[in-house]
């Protein structure tokens, strides 16, 4: 009797423990792909941090509802960084992300919050050949 108590109670435990990581795994954002509506740019950009100068490939697209997406490279096949927008939320990964993130824009640690402010400028930057930027320690420079 004792033993079968001992099970139900460690049944019980467990169904606890799954319960509770269900209910607290965040929703994952969905964005929407890029489509034959959506405007594309591609260049060059000058990225300067405070311990890093890279030079690299851009392409930035995005769409009039305010989705948008940047790819910043280096050669064939080397992403340096990968970034998925809308007006709420960002997904930021690459190597120059350390680690990546996601989540609400409002809340981009501090090393990223350059990278999530590219959106509305680049969005609003129309046919300029070059658009700079600066926030923090990070420089960017476009030549598209």
């Amino acid at each position: 009797m004792k033993g079968s108590i001992h099970h139900w109670r460690q049944a019980a435990a467990l169904l606890v423990v799954i319960a509770l990581g269900l209910t607290s795994c965040q929703t994952i954002h969905q964005f929407l792909g890029p489509s034959k509506d959506w405007q594309a740019r591609n260049g060059q950009l000058l990225y300067r941090g405070k311990r890093t100068t890279l030079i690299g490939e851009v392409l930035v697209r995005f769409s009039k509802a305010g989705d948008f997406e940047l790819t910043f490279t280096k050669g064939p096949g080397i992403a340096l960084l990968e970034v998925r927008q809308d007006a709420t939320y960002a997904s930021i990964k690459g190597p120059l992300a350390r680690g990546g993130w996601s989540g609400p824009n409002t809340q981009a640690p501090e090393r990223l919050r350059g990278w999530v402010q590219l959106r509305e400028l680049l969005m609003a930057s129309g046919d300029k050949p070059s658009v700079q930027h600066t926030a923090g320690g990070d420089t960017f420079i476009f030549r598209f």
